[in-house]
């Protein structure tokens, strides 16, 4: 009778493994990957062990604040992008057949709270699963181009892509800002940068979206006073405590400003600030791409009446 030991050494790496490896390889934070899978924590917990047991591998390190790859993990992340997007090449000709469409959303919004565009994602089926990963709008980008994706949502126009993808405008996202309720700005129906510029900026890397990032650099280069940045951490939920407790302020999109906390209040920009830093969202898909069905989804997307 063959051993448990030796019934594990001989299965295969499962895709929903591979899903949630991925997740946390590029994540880096368990609770994130998981959101990100739209599943709780303890189940992702059990593919990731598993899939070690399977690999007879440690894939990530993990300790009380930080969640890093093993070497075993890094090599291992190329093999498994490559093996799913094999997987989703087996399934091209399903477009035409099926009408399915492999759609990816920006993670720097949620859809959900953006009801005319999430009506419309509704109506394309727009599931859940890897077909519509939630990455950032410079990892969309780089899935569209390698057609594992046919129509990508995106804060901004990516960058490096110019000749190879054609982008429509969705939407504007306004920005708010989080702050501290104990802050005197926060008495104010609608706030400055100015305003709040004793504390510091909670911002993110440019590699998330280099478009967005430097539209906002541009702006911020031309205020008449300091405005300090400091790293966004990794959990939001942290970042959010942090300014809660007084430690600083985020520019966030309207539908991510969800999170409710004693000390954190939320604040529409000025008129002038809110159309220089809000967030144009637009349809992006392969240049090349004259598919009626796509065609068919970027005009529904482009046509969900939050032009203005």
């Amino acid at each position: 009778m063959a051993t448990a030991t030796h019934l594990i050494s001989n299965r295969l790496p499962g895709v929903k493994q591979l899903q949630c490896f991925l997740a946390v390889a590029h994540e880096l934070n368990f609770r994130r990957a998981a959101e990100r899978l739209r599943m709780t924590q303890p189940p992702l917990t059990r593919q990731i062990k598993c899939l070690e047991a399977v690999l007879d591998q440690q894939l990530f390190s993990r300790s009380t604040h930080d969640v890093s790859l093993t070497d075993a993990g890094r090599a291992l992340v190329g093999k498994a992008e490559k093996i799913l997007e094999d997987l989703n090449a087996l399934k091209t000709g399903s477009l035409s057949s099926e009408g399915k469409l492999r759609i990816g959303l920006t993670r720097t919004l949620d859809f959900e709270f953006i009801e005319p565009v999430n009506n419309q994602l509704i109506r394309l089926e727009a599931g859940d699963d890897i077909e519509t990963p939630n990455l950032t709008s410079a990892q969309l980008l780089q899935c569209l181009a390698k057609n594992t994706l046919d129509l990508v949502l995106t804060g901004e126009k990516g960058t490096g892509h110019e000749d190879t993808i054609h982008y429509r405008r969705v939407c504007r996202e306004p920005l708010l800002m989080a702050m501290p309720a104990s802050h005197p700005a926060s008495l104010k129906e609608k706030v400055t940068l100015k305003d709040v510029c004793d504390l510091p900026l909670f911002w993110f890397a440019r590699s998330a979206n280099p478009s967005f990032y430097d539209k906002c650099e541009s702006y911020f280069d031309g205020l008449h006073f300091s405005l300090r940045r400091v790293k966004e951490p990794d959990d939001s939920l942290v970042m959010l405590t942090h300014i809660a407790r007084g430690k600083g302020f985020a520019l966030m999109p309207q539908s991510k400003c969800t999170f409710n906390l004693e000390g954190l209040c939320y604040r529409e920009l000025t008129d002038d600030e809110s159309q220089k830093l809000n967030i144009d969202i637009y349809a992006a898909t392969r240049l090349n791409d004259n598919r009626e069905t796509v065609l068919y989804a970027q005009d529904m997307l482009c046509n969900s009446n939050l032009s203005a």
